[in-house]
């Protein structure tokens, strides 16, 4: 919430996003000023900050971005009222006449939806709303920079221009925005995934990351400690097909709802086929593979699968937003009064997982979809009361959020936000109720009386994808991962080359400990070699010389203390094990 100053000083509390949708509106009357040809297109508020849509044929220059600021100023200073009204639909029509954008949202609204209007001074938009009083309460503004976006988010549509930008009631935290976005800059994944070497992206195959060794190292490391986690946990890991029949997305429902997201295909003999999306149907199967008895539940199948999902090129966004992933999937299948103990498990298994990392996070509970929604309300209603239940017990009642309207098409759901070091929020965990999949593939187990009964299913993901959250880590750890993470863990760094054949005994002997550990053998000085393994963000380095040879040790140097000193072989090993095994150093 932003506390903003309004005339006669009296103060009031306004959302974020109702403050930045009122500064969109400010920048629209700021251009429609200054080039009164361009044609308004939408402009909403984001998670930070705000744009809006232009249909015009000249780019936005870095020049014009500071004309159109001086004139948003301007703006502010008239301390314009927001009014707002509203028109029948020939109304707003004819109203709306010069801007076609904007006749084209009043065509495709429901007859009976209520057209909205706010005017500040000369301008005025259709906007549902709502917004802050007036335009005085913004006093810092930012516009930070301009893309191409198409209408609609469709190919097929013209491209637009837009402007991205972000305002704050205070000077002081304008500021501090945009020092946090200059140290975002240089966290940036997809730069520190080139310079540590550990992924790119390349034309050949958009949205589809390239893991380098290094890189690949690390995915593996993170997926099997998610392993060895649920192993203990009870999870009994599969693997399922990467293609799938259009036949098992219509029974699942994700046909209908999710076709224009998935890779479509026609094989050799002319069936329908599609990538999958997401694992739940294969997880289906590998239920319905046997008969399942009451004594079996809770059934918990996890899979590292790769999945696909046919994203659109303008919202690809480095590990964030990718069309091929790794999912850290799991599918839960209990009876019904497992609800709670099952669902607090998971969240304890997610608290467990995200303390590793030093990251914050909070609680969401998403309810059941206004519009396309599967299954029976009352059915719903009880969903959506079991997840409240287990929220009020772990978190504390109204500790939460909630997210009305924003479940799954087949039930409500639990997500997870975490807060990297930034203090940027990422939408992380999901933990969906479903009441409805289990009665579409028509499952059942057979409960203590010998009666047929349908599970309930809980999709479930903590990380939300292997992948996107080590572009999350990636930057939050500005590449200097936790030892136990780090793809090379130790850099052996001989003097001379009358060193190497001892550092070499060295690295063998960290080996047999299962230590990941290189030698830079290179004809450099040793300075060089600690300044490389540093932008390299080795978590230590072992200087080599006369004096480590004669004692049998190794220098240690830390990348967080500096120079350790002298230690024995053994010593290390003993030291850095221990930095291993805890995880949380």
């Amino acid at each position: 919430m932003f506390k903003i100053k309004l005339n006669g000083g009296r103060t009031m509390e306004v959302p974020e996003k109702t403050f930045w949708h009122t500064t969109s509106h400010i920048m629209a009357q700021a251009i429609k000023r200054l080039y009164p040809e361009i044609k308004l297109a939408i402009g909403p508020s984001i998670d930070n900050g705000f744009y809006y849509d232009f249909d015009t044929d000249k780019p936005f220059t870095p020049e014009m971005l500071e004309e159109i600021e001086e004139e948003m100023k301007k703006i502010v200073k008239e301390d314009l009222t927001l009014e707002r009204f509203v028109l029948t639909r020939k109304e707003a029509l004819e109203f709306m006449k010069d801007e076609p954008y904007k006749q084209e949202l009043i065509n495709d609204l429901p007859e009976d939806a209520e057209l909205s209007f706010y005017k500040q001074g000369e301008f005025t938009d259709l906007c549902a709303g709502p917004h802050i009083p007036s335009t005085g309460a913004v006093k810092a503004i930012k516009l930070l920079s301009t893309s191409g976006a198409y209408w609609r988010g469709s190919e097929k549509n013209k491209m637009l221009q837009r402007i991205y930008g972000i305002s704050f009631p205070k000077a002081s935290q304008l500021e501090e925005y945009l020092n946090m976005l200059e140290e975002a800059k240089k966290r940036d994944h997809r730069k520190l995934g080139k310079e540590l070497e550990l992924f790119f992206f390349d034309e050949t195959a958009p949205g589809m990351v390239y893991w380098l060794p290094k890189g690949f190292t690390m995915l593996n490391t993170l997926i099997d400690f998610w392993r060895g986690v649920h192993k203990k946990n009870g999870y009994q890991e599969f693997s399922g097909p990467q293609l799938n029949s259009s036949e098992l997305w219509k029974i699942s429902g994700h046909w209908d709802h999710y076709k224009e997201d998935m890779f479509v295909l026609t094989d050799a003999d002319g069936n329908e086929q599609a990538l999958k999306p997401m694992n739940c149907p294969n997880s289906i199967k590998i239920y319905q593979s046997k008969l399942r008895s009451y004594k079996d539940l809770p059934l918990r199948f996890s899979d590292v699968d790769v999945i696909h999902r046919n994203e659109k090129s303008g919202q690809l966004n480095g590990l964030f937003r990718v069309r091929m992933f790794r999912q850290d999937d799991s599918h839960n299948y209990i009876t019904e009064e497992q609800i709670g103990s099952e669902i607090k498990s998971i969240i304890e298994i997610a608290k467990y997982l995200y303390s590793v990392f030093d990251l914050e996070y909070k609680f969401t509970l998403s309810t059941r979809p206004e519009e396309g929604f599967i299954g029976e309300i009352e059915t719903w209603d009880r969903a959506e009361q079991d997840l409240k239940n287990v929220l009020d017990e772990i978190c504390g009642e109204g500790n939460y959020d909630i997210n009305e309207g924003d479940g799954a098409f087949y039930g409500p759901k639990i997500d997870i936000t975490m807060k990297d070091c930034l203090g940027r929020e990422w939408q992380m965990g999901t933990v969906q109720l479903d009441f409805q999949l289990p009665q579409r593939f028509n499952l059942y187990y057979i409960d203590k009386e010998g009666n047929k009964k349908t599970p309930i299913l809980i999709h479930r993901a903590l990380f939300g994808s292997f992948d996107r959250f080590i572009g999350i880590i990636t930057e939050h750890f500005a590449g200097a991962f936790p030892t136990w993470l780090a793809p090379v863990q130790v850099k052996i760094l001989p003097i001379a080359d009358g060193h190497v054949e001892y550092a070499k005994k060295v690295m063998e002997k960290l080996e047999k400990h299962g230590i990941r550990v290189e030698i830079d053998s290179r004809q450099e000085k040793i300075g060089y070699k600690i300044r490389e393994a540093q932008l390299q963000k080795i978590p230590y380095m072992l200087i080599i010389g006369d004096k480590e040879i004669e004692a049998n040790a190794v220098g240690v140097r830390s990348r967080k203390a500096g120079d350790i000193g002298q230690m024995q072989i053994e010593a290390f090993i003993e030291k850095i094990q221990e930095e291993i095994d805890d995880k949380t150093r």
